[in-house]
Protein backbone atom coordinates (compact mmCIF):
# COMPACT_ATOMS: atom_id res chain seq x y z
CA UNK A 1 0.00 0.00 0.00
CA UNK A 2 3.24 2.38 0.78
CA UNK A 3 3.62 5.06 -2.72
CA UNK A 4 7.09 5.52 -3.56
CA UNK A 5 8.92 8.99 -4.47
CA UNK A 6 8.21 9.50 -7.78
CA UNK A 7 4.66 8.12 -8.57
CA UNK A 8 2.74 11.29 -8.04
CA UNK A 9 2.78 14.30 -9.55
CA UNK A 10 4.14 17.85 -8.22
CA UNK A 11 0.42 19.12 -7.44
CA UNK A 12 -0.41 15.76 -6.01
CA UNK A 13 1.97 15.08 -3.59
CA UNK A 14 1.77 18.66 -2.26
CA UNK A 15 -1.17 19.05 -1.42
CA UNK A 16 -1.45 15.77 0.29
CA UNK A 17 1.27 16.82 1.81
CA UNK A 18 -0.37 19.60 3.47
CA UNK A 19 -3.86 17.42 4.25
CA UNK A 20 -1.70 14.87 5.74
CA UNK A 21 0.39 17.60 8.24
CA UNK A 22 -3.00 19.46 8.58
CA UNK A 23 -4.82 16.09 10.07
CA UNK A 24 -2.04 14.88 11.91
CA UNK A 25 -2.02 18.59 13.66
CA UNK A 26 -5.84 18.44 14.37
CA UNK A 27 -5.41 14.38 15.88
CA UNK A 28 -2.71 15.48 18.11
CA UNK A 29 -4.34 18.46 19.56
CA UNK A 30 -7.75 16.73 20.07
CA UNK A 31 -6.36 13.47 21.57
CA UNK A 32 -4.52 15.64 24.42
CA UNK A 33 -7.27 16.15 25.46
CA UNK A 34 -9.57 13.45 25.06
CA UNK A 35 -7.26 10.34 25.74
CA UNK A 36 -6.60 9.57 29.51
CA UNK A 37 -3.17 8.81 30.41
CA UNK A 38 -3.50 5.41 31.92
CA UNK A 39 -4.33 4.10 27.72
CA UNK A 40 -0.75 5.32 26.56
CA UNK A 41 1.07 1.99 26.88
CA UNK A 42 -1.66 -0.20 25.81
CA UNK A 43 -1.49 2.39 22.92
CA UNK A 44 1.93 1.74 22.20
CA UNK A 45 1.87 -1.56 22.45
CA UNK A 46 -0.20 -1.79 19.77
CA UNK A 47 1.04 0.61 17.57
CA UNK A 48 4.51 -1.73 18.10
CA UNK A 49 2.20 -4.46 16.51
CA UNK A 50 0.90 -2.72 14.02
CA UNK A 51 4.74 -1.52 13.20
CA UNK A 52 5.92 -5.35 13.39
CA UNK A 53 2.84 -6.95 11.19
CA UNK A 54 3.14 -4.00 8.12
CA UNK A 55 6.91 -4.72 7.62
CA UNK A 56 5.82 -8.28 6.09
CA UNK A 57 4.45 -6.58 2.75
CA UNK A 58 4.79 -7.54 -0.31
CA UNK A 59 4.40 -5.90 -4.50
CA UNK A 60 1.28 -5.60 -5.85
CA UNK A 61 1.20 -4.38 -9.78
CA UNK A 62 2.47 -0.71 -9.95
CA UNK A 63 5.21 -0.85 -7.68
CA UNK A 64 3.24 -0.32 -4.54
CA UNK A 65 3.14 -3.11 -2.00
CA UNK A 66 0.31 -4.93 -0.07
CA UNK A 67 0.60 -5.42 3.57
CA UNK A 68 -1.48 -5.53 6.77
CA UNK A 69 -2.85 -2.25 8.03
CA UNK A 70 -3.81 -2.01 11.08
CA UNK A 71 -5.54 1.14 11.38
CA UNK A 72 -9.71 -0.22 12.36
CA UNK A 73 -8.37 -2.34 14.95
CA UNK A 74 -6.29 1.37 16.40
CA UNK A 75 -9.10 3.21 15.87
CA UNK A 76 -11.84 0.17 17.23
CA UNK A 77 -9.77 -0.02 20.25
CA UNK A 78 -8.74 4.30 20.91
CA UNK A 79 -10.87 6.00 18.12
CA UNK A 80 -9.70 7.12 14.88
CA UNK A 81 -8.18 9.99 15.69
CA UNK A 82 -5.46 8.27 17.82
CA UNK A 83 -5.86 5.78 15.04
CA UNK A 84 -4.40 8.27 12.34
CA UNK A 85 -1.57 9.30 15.11
CA UNK A 86 -0.71 5.36 15.23
CA UNK A 87 -0.14 5.07 11.39
CA UNK A 88 1.42 7.98 10.76
CA UNK A 89 4.27 7.36 13.60
CA UNK A 90 4.55 4.04 11.93
CA UNK A 91 4.49 5.20 7.94
CA UNK A 92 6.86 7.83 9.55
CA UNK A 93 9.58 5.50 10.75
CA UNK A 94 9.42 3.23 7.93
CA UNK A 95 9.79 6.23 5.31
CA UNK A 96 12.63 7.81 7.28
CA UNK A 97 14.15 4.80 8.70
CA UNK A 98 13.25 1.53 6.10
CA UNK A 99 13.04 3.64 3.40
CA UNK A 100 9.27 1.55 2.91
CA UNK A 101 7.24 4.19 1.16
CA UNK A 102 8.32 7.56 -0.03
CA UNK A 103 9.13 10.67 2.05
CA UNK A 104 8.05 13.26 -0.39
CA UNK A 105 4.59 11.03 -0.43
CA UNK A 106 4.58 10.63 3.18
CA UNK A 107 1.23 12.76 2.97
CA UNK A 108 -0.67 10.85 0.71
CA UNK A 109 0.14 7.44 2.43
CA UNK A 110 -0.71 9.65 5.70
CA UNK A 111 -4.35 10.55 4.40
CA UNK A 112 -5.01 7.02 2.35
CA UNK A 113 -3.69 4.10 4.97
CA UNK A 114 -3.90 6.44 8.12
CA UNK A 115 -7.41 8.61 7.63
CA UNK A 116 -9.53 6.79 4.73
CA UNK A 117 -8.67 3.53 6.25
CA UNK A 118 -9.17 5.00 9.72
CA UNK A 119 -12.21 6.16 9.23
CA UNK A 120 -13.81 3.87 7.01
CA UNK A 121 -13.21 0.61 9.45
CA UNK A 122 -14.07 2.73 12.24
CA UNK A 123 -17.42 3.73 10.16
CA UNK A 124 -18.21 0.27 9.34
CA UNK A 125 -17.97 -0.82 12.69
CA UNK A 126 -19.87 1.20 14.74
CA UNK A 127 -22.75 1.26 12.25
CA UNK A 128 -22.29 -2.47 12.33
CA UNK A 129 -22.57 -3.15 16.25
CA UNK A 130 -25.47 -0.23 15.82
CA UNK A 131 -27.36 -2.70 14.17
CA UNK A 132 -26.00 -6.02 14.92
CA UNK A 133 -24.94 -6.14 18.06
CA UNK A 134 -22.59 -7.76 20.35
CA UNK A 135 -23.37 -10.81 19.35
CA UNK A 136 -22.47 -10.15 15.89
CA UNK A 137 -18.83 -8.25 16.97
CA UNK A 138 -16.89 -10.77 15.03
CA UNK A 139 -18.08 -10.78 11.91
CA UNK A 140 -18.64 -7.06 12.41
CA UNK A 141 -14.87 -6.81 13.36
CA UNK A 142 -13.88 -8.42 9.99
CA UNK A 143 -16.09 -6.76 7.43
CA UNK A 144 -14.69 -3.49 9.19
CA UNK A 145 -10.98 -4.68 8.81
CA UNK A 146 -11.77 -5.24 4.81
CA UNK A 147 -13.51 -2.47 4.24
CA UNK A 148 -10.73 -0.26 5.12
CA UNK A 149 -7.53 -1.68 3.01
CA UNK A 150 -10.58 -1.56 0.23
CA UNK A 151 -11.19 1.83 0.88
CA UNK A 152 -7.42 2.42 1.55
CA UNK A 153 -6.61 1.06 -2.14
CA UNK A 154 -9.34 3.58 -3.84
CA UNK A 155 -7.57 6.56 -2.40
CA UNK A 156 -4.36 6.08 -3.73
CA UNK A 157 -5.88 4.49 -7.20
CA UNK A 158 -7.59 7.97 -6.76
CA UNK A 159 -4.36 9.96 -6.10
CA UNK A 160 -2.42 7.62 -8.96
CA UNK A 161 -5.37 8.42 -11.34
CA UNK A 162 -5.55 12.20 -10.44
CA UNK A 163 -1.60 12.12 -11.00
CA UNK A 164 -2.04 11.17 -14.57
CA UNK A 165 -1.84 7.00 -14.63
CA UNK A 166 -4.86 4.91 -16.26
CA UNK A 167 -7.93 4.88 -14.13
CA UNK A 168 -8.77 1.39 -15.76
CA UNK A 169 -5.50 -0.38 -14.56
CA UNK A 170 -4.72 1.46 -11.33
CA UNK A 171 -8.41 0.98 -10.09
CA UNK A 172 -8.03 -2.88 -11.15
CA UNK A 173 -4.68 -3.46 -9.39
CA UNK A 174 -4.65 -1.33 -6.77
CA UNK A 175 -8.38 -2.11 -5.49
CA UNK A 176 -8.79 -5.86 -7.30
CA UNK A 177 -5.99 -7.12 -5.65
CA UNK A 178 -6.37 -5.11 -2.22
CA UNK A 179 -10.00 -6.67 -2.13
CA UNK A 180 -8.19 -10.02 -1.72
CA UNK A 181 -5.69 -8.86 1.16
CA UNK A 182 -8.64 -7.32 2.65
CA UNK A 183 -9.84 -11.34 3.37
CA UNK A 184 -6.69 -11.30 5.58
CA UNK A 185 -6.85 -7.86 7.18
CA UNK A 186 -10.46 -8.49 8.33
CA UNK A 187 -9.18 -11.83 9.70
CA UNK A 188 -6.34 -10.77 11.71
CA UNK A 189 -8.09 -7.49 13.07
CA UNK A 190 -11.21 -9.85 14.39
CA UNK A 191 -9.26 -12.53 15.63
CA UNK A 192 -6.89 -9.93 17.45
CA UNK A 193 -9.64 -7.60 18.92
CA UNK A 194 -11.37 -11.34 20.43
CA UNK A 195 -8.22 -12.13 21.70
CA UNK A 196 -8.11 -8.99 23.42
CA UNK A 197 -11.83 -9.16 24.61
CA UNK A 198 -10.87 -12.68 25.99
CA UNK A 199 -8.08 -11.38 28.23
CA UNK A 200 -10.70 -8.74 29.40
CA UNK A 201 -9.27 -5.73 27.49
CA UNK A 202 -11.77 -3.32 27.23
CA UNK A 203 -12.83 -2.95 23.87
CA UNK A 204 -15.56 -0.29 23.54
CA UNK A 205 -19.01 -0.85 21.49
CA UNK A 206 -18.81 2.79 19.93
CA UNK A 207 -15.44 4.52 20.22
CA UNK A 208 -15.48 8.18 20.20
CA UNK A 209 -14.61 9.76 16.61
CA UNK A 210 -13.11 13.10 17.12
Amino acid sequence: MHIPDGFLDAKTWMTTTAAGAGVLAYALKKSQVQLPGKKVPMIALVGSFIFAAQMINFPVAGATSGHFLGGTLASILFGPLVGVIIMAAVLIIQAFLFQDGGVTVLGANIVCTGVIGCYAGYGVYRAGMKLLGERFRFAVTFLAGWCSIVAAAAGVAALLVWSGYPAQSVVSAMVGWHSLIGIGEGTITALVAAYLAERKVEIPREAEAA
